[in-house]
């Protein structure tokens, strides 16, 4: 299987042509009756080695973790981020496998935050919960700078999602670390860092509309992160699952849950129709269940919104191009329309 990355470094190296690569991805498209400016394509397996390769990794750093774990407080999660970094260096570099590359990179930016936060709460063994704030918006803060560096260095397409991840951690551990009392806004500051982070996915997204480089793929993944924090926090503000939802308060989800079906279509990602489909199921329940199906409740309502959720899917591209349509001159610095062949 070839990505479309495998496809880019093969123009780039002057292999194959950049027009027999359109084609080539022409033709495809054609096969498949779907645009692949349309497909979300991302690349997470080559095949079965990454797999392997990945619980391989996933072993070796366990232990890695645990040695050093013996020998001081954060020495297991920086011995942990040392040896993502090294084995970055074949598997990434070298090998270009993406499972791995994908596990090895949370491995280090993970691994840097918590030697931090371990060093951290070893010095102030008594931390109250400002403190314990000061020390994540630290560790925070080099988790994002570890992720900047690893990706100066390799450039997986995830590592921006994880960048941003951690810059939203870094603004809202300063705000708690400096009033504690804003501890009451963390749903209202995490929406705020969902549109930010939304708005930098939109921005690697409208430098490539027809989707066929890296570009896309990290927009993938930065949509993949601002969607949960996007959904999550608006339902969570509203107490959905608070109390018995009323019906009043179940059809403003559904109501919102079609305004996010709208983003989704107007920028071509699905990630927020998934993020907050756990709430839609929830609404939709209470709904049949104020009809008076209360047996039937949960089978009505995964037919309901399993019966949507394929009509959109099937319809998806005349949808779009509806939408976009009503949108004018707007419309037409978003991802890229094209009829299916």
């Amino acid at each position: 299987m070839y990505s479309e990355s495998d496809i880019d470094q093969a123009v780039a190296a002057g292999v194959m042509p950049e027009q027999v690569a359109s084609d080539f991805r022409n033709h495809v498209a054609a096969l498949r009756a779907t645009p692949a400016v349309d497909e979300e394509h991302f690349r997470f397996l080559t095949g079965f080695n990454d797999i392997f390769v990945t619980i391989a990794i996933a072993l070796l750093l366990m232990a890695v973790a645990n040695i050093g774990g013996k020998a001081a407080g954060g020495a297991g999660a920086g011995a942990v981020a040392a040896v993502a970094w090294l084995l970055a260096t074949y598997f990434t570099t070298r090998r270009r496998m993406a499972l791995p590359s994908i596990v090895l990179l949370l491995a280090f930016v993970g691994g840097i935050a918590a030697m931090i936060v371990s060093i951290g709460l070893s010095i102030f063994v008594d931390a109250d919960e400002q403190r314990v704030a000061g020390i994540s918006a630290v560790a925070a803060g080099f988790a994002a700078f570890a992720a900047w560096v690893h990706w100066k260095r390799f450039m997986v397409p995830i590592t921006p999602a994880a960048g941003a991840a951690a810059a939203v951690a870094v603004v809202v551990s300063l705000l708690l670390t400096i009033l504690p009392e804003s501890l009451r806004l963390a749903w209202p500051l995490l929406f705020v860092g969902g549109i930010a982070v939304f708005a930098y996915a939109m921005r690697w997204d409208l430098s490539d509309r027809a989707r066929q480089t890296r570009r896309a793929d990290v927009a993938f993944w930065l949509h993949l992160v601002a969607a949960p924090m996007i959904a999550h926090s608006t339902f969570q503000m509203m107490g959905v699952f608070q109390g018995d939802m009323g019906l009043g308060k179940a059809l403003l989800v559904l109501l919102l849950y079609v305004a996010f079906a709208l983003v989704a279509l107007v920028v071509d990602r699905r990630a927020l129709l998934v993020s907050s489909l756990v709430y839609v199921l929830y609404a939709m329940s209470v709904l049949i269940r104020t009809a008076g199906s209360t047996e039937l409740s949960l089978a009505f309502t995964s037919l309901v919104i399993g019966s949507a959720l394929l009509s959109l899917s099937a319809f998806w591209q005349p949808i779009r191009a509806r939408v976009v349509a009503r949108l004018g001159p707007w419309g037409e610095r978003l991802p890229s329309i094209q009829a299916a062949g």
